[in-house]
C-alpha cells in the first residue's frame, strides 16, 4: 500500500507540466508545435531558451520535491529504515515519470520524461552518479548534437552507475547509495522500469538516429 501511495504522489506532482503551462501563459499549445512533445527540447525548439530552461528546472524541481515529501512523510513519521524510504523515494520518482509522460487531463499525451528522471537522479543525492551521468550527457550531446542520443546515454549509465556503485558498495567501497536489505532487487528492477520508459518514449529517435534523419541542435526542420 505504502508503494502505491508514493506512486500516487509522484504522479500528482509529475502533472505539473511545465512547458505545457508556459505555453498556455503565451497563449501556445506546446503539443501542437514541433514535435508536439510537451517536453524541454521541444519547449526550447518552439518557445525558445527561456521556455527550455525554465521548463527544465520545473520537471526537475518536481520530482526532487515529491522525492522530499515522501521522505518526510515516511521517515520521519513511521521511522522506516533508509534502505525502505530510498525505495519508496524511488517508486515516487517513478510516479513523477509516469504523470509527466502520461497526464490524464492532456489526453495522456505529456513529455519524455528526461528532466523528471533527472530530478529523480539528483535527489538520490550520490555526486558520483550526478557527475558522471552529466559530464557523459554533455559530452555526447556536444560532440553528437543530438539531445535525443544524450538523453539515452545519461539514463543509460544511470542505471549502470546505480546498480554497479551499491554493488561496490555492498563489497565494502565507500558510496552513498548503499542499499542491502530486502529493497535491493526490487529498487533495481524500479529503477530498470524508469531507464526503460525513457528508452521507450525515445523508440522513434532511436528509430531516426539508426536512419541518421535525427534532428541536430539548432537544425532546421526542414534540413532534415
Amino acid at each position: 500500500m505504502e508503494r502505491v501511495i508514493c506512486l500516487a504522489i509522484g504522479y500528482v506532482f509529475g502533472l505539473f507540466q511545465t512547458s505545457y503551462i508556459y505555453g498556455k501563459i503565451k497563449h501556445v499549445d506546446i503539443r501542437e508545435y514541433g514535435s508536439g512533445n510537451a517536453g524541454t527540447t521541444n519547449a526550447m525548439r518552439v518557445l525558445g531558451k527561456k521556455a527550455g530552461i525554465i521548463t527544465y528546472i520545473g520537471d526537475c524541481l518536481k520530482a526532487i520535491l515529491a522525492g522530499v515529501l515522501i521522505w518526510f512523510i515516511f521517515r520521519c513519521q513511521l521511522s522506516r529504515s533508509s534502505d525502505y524510504v530510498l525505495m519508496l523515494r524511488i517508486y515516487g520518482g517513478l510516479g513523477v515519470i509516469l504523470g509527466h509522460n502520461f497526464p490524464f487531463y492532456m489526453g495522456f499525451k505529456g513529455g519524455k520524461g528526461i528532466a523528471a528522471s533527472s530530478g529523480v537522479i539528483f535527489g538520490l543525492g550520490d555526486f558520483k552518479i550526478i557527475l558522471l551521468s552529466l559530464i557523459l550527457f554533455t559530452s555526447v550531446t556536444v560532440i553528437s548534437k543530438y539531445v535525443s542520443l544524450g538523453s539515452l546515454v545519461f539514463m543509460g549509465i544511470f542505471l549502470i552507475e546505480f546498480i554497479g556503485f551499491n554493488e561496490l558498495g555492498i563489497l565494502g567501497f565507500k558510496n552513498n547509495i548503499h542499499i542491502t536489505g530486502n529493497e535491493r532487487i526490487e529498487v533495481y528492477i524500479v529503477v530498470f522500469i524508469i531507464v526503460a520508459l525513457a528508452y521507450i518514449k525515445h523508440s522513434a529517435n532511436i528509430k531516426r538516429l539508426i536512419a541518421g534523419n535525427e534532428r541536430k541542435i539548432g537544425q532546421k526542420k526542414e534540413e532534415v
